[in-house]
């Protein structure tokens, strides 16, 4: 693929020159046009020029969803650096970690993590500065207006010393994943990646330039998020409007209000709004279709939530390190349930077994990813990016199977995978079960280690609500088994049920199966528990 844009900000840059009224970014009462944006970005660049930033430098973004965190995620990369998004939920010692792992030198925060700050402070002695957002910061930080009210003409920024800018090979950020086995990982991204999944993910998603409303409710730091709630958006004349917080019913008005056309969500936020009363049906009128990824959507929910609200959701998918779309189902076309759809445009796709050889359709296998949007590998891991790797082929690490129309489907996590007496058992599988059973409203399947059988499937639910709880235990699990029984062997049905008010989520709102492996935390939150079978 020939890109017309190598750089993000050159390809924001020619956005911004087309639609240089239009309104760019909506938050919190106020509204920046594209001409702002470009402008304010501008100005982040040249303040971290003038304090010693330079090309290639990392500088953590530890923000709100806002219109601050495009506009320091822009200046950032106009300054030649690269952005290092932190998740919202790390404690002080994994966010020093990420930042000492990239050798930040940096750090863009919101006010409202001052004291998170204030304690990771002594454990990042390189970070040069610190720059404070939405609040006064304290005396030792620079605040946020120092960098966006900088008087005075805007030069362009060009890296110091000049260097050759070559954007296969130039890092736009640094991703870290969510180190659920091991210590977590810095996915890097060239320009060249990110530039090629914004032009196949428009392309894949028919977003039509200078007319869409995204609502931004996924947090930004996340891969999904930045591609499909800033990138597309700032990249395609159309506005965003981040919300900094879910609420749903909060979210149904906004839509409302803001004459939302888009929404991009994951599993349980389409669960939660499952839960608004009748009234504010109406509020989603605007909506031209929603998105869903992160996570596997339960067919059950997509149905109840397109016969609720009469708007189509499109499941795709892709990990971080492929910046991160990779497939989605045909926006308008033939869609399937269960499926996350065909590859995005210049976008590869096949499934393979253990030794990285092609298996034939409906076989399950691992799911790769060939293309410009894969990754250039881990930060400082060398032998850890050789592994991820057949060939050119990324590993994504996800089960799943290929039909014979190329559509693909997630199976599981290769290392969800439950195996029974030898026999492998795949927790989506079951969990597509029991969310259809009366009642359901959220449900995860983990293994358990077993003397006998070397692992068994444990269940965690949530049901919905309605249900005394004094019924919960003797009559839904009664009827859960016979659910399970009816569609599955007796080997996939689960040994246990653990009944919680809520499933324990990230921060873009993903089912957290570590946490619910935690069983000594698990068992504080336990509303009542079967015996085991």
């Amino acid at each position: 693929m020939e890109l017309l844009h190598h750089s993000l900000p050159e390809m924001f840059r020619d956005c911004a020159r087309r639609f240089t009224g239009k309104p760019a970014i909506t938050f919190d009462g106020r509204t920046l046009d594209f001409a702002a944006v470009d402008r304010i970005s501008d100005r982040v660049a040249v303040a971290l020029a003038r304090r010693g930033i330079r090309k290639g430098d990392r500088i953590g973004l530890y923000c709100i969803n806002s219109d601050w965190f495009p506009l320091a995620y822009f200046g950032i990369l106009k300054a030649g650096a690269v952005v290092v998004p932190i998740n919202l939920l790390l404690n002080p010692k994994e966010v020093a970690f990420i930042l000492n792992d990239a050798g930040a030198r940096a750090l863009f925060y919101h006010g409202v993590f001052a004291p998170a700050v204030n304690a990771l402070r002594p454990l990042t002695p390189d970070l040069a500065f610190c720059v404070c957002i939405g609040a006064l910061p304290p005396p030792q930080d620079i605040p946020w207006a120092e960098f966006a009210e900088a008087e005075g003409p805007v030069p362009v920024v060009r890296p110091t010393p000049l260097v050759a800018f070559n954007p296969a090979e130039d890092l736009a950020a640094i991703l870290y994943t969510s180190g659920t086995t091991g210590r977590p990982k810095g996915a890097m991204l060239t320009h060249r990646n990110l530039v090629s999944n914004i032009r196949s993910t428009l392309q894949a998603m028919q977003v039509q330039p200078g007319e869409e409303r995204f609502l931004v409710i996924l947090p930004l730091f996340h891969a999904f998020a930045a591609m499909a709630c800033m990138f597309l958006p700032l990249m395609s004349g159309s506005t965003m409007v981040p919300l900094s917080r879910f609420d749903p019913l909060h979210v149904a008005k906004m839509i409302a209000a803001e004459r939302i056309t888009l929404f991009m969500g994951v599993p349980s936020m389409y669960v939660a709004l499952l839960r608004l009363p009748d009234a504010v049906v109406p509020h989603f009128e605007t909506l031209k279709f929603c998105v869903s990824g992160g996570a596997a959507l339960p067919v059950a929910v997509m149905r109840e939530f397109e016969t609720r609200f009469g708007k189509k959701i499109y499941e795709g998918d892709g990990p971080t390190e492929c910046s991160p779309v990779t497939c989605v189902n045909p926006i308008g076309g033939r869609t399937k349930s269960g499926t996350v759809g065909l590859p995005v445009p210049d976008v590869e796709m096949k499934i393979v077994d253990e030794q990285g050889q092609d298996v034939p359709d409906g076989t399950i296998g691992e799911i790769c990813v060939r293309g410009p949007n894969v990754m250039k590998g881990y930060w400082k891991l060398p032998a850890e990016t050789k592994e991820a790797f057949f060939g050119d082929w990324f590993r994504t690490g996800d089960l799943g199977t290929r039909d014979a129309d190329g559509y693909f489907s997630i199976v599981d996590r290769k290392k969800d995978m439950i195996i029974v007496n030898g026999m492998n058992i795949y927790p989506r599988i079951i969990e597509e079960v029991l969310a259809r059973c009366e009642g359901v409203r959220e449900v995860a399947v983990v293994g358990e280690p077993h003397k006998m059988h070397g692992e068994i499937p444990v269940a965690y639910v949530a049901l919905k609500e309605g249900v005394p709880t004094s019924e919960r235990v003797g009559i839904t699990v009664a009827q859960l088994r016979t659910c399970c029984l009816a569609s599955l062997g007796r080997h996939e049905v689960p040994r246990k049920f653990f009944f919680l008010s809520e499933l324990p989520k990230n921060a873009a709102g993903k089912i957290m199966k570590r946490e619910l492996r935690k069983h000594g935390e698990l068992e504080r939150g336990v509303l009542s528990r079967t015996p085991d079978a």
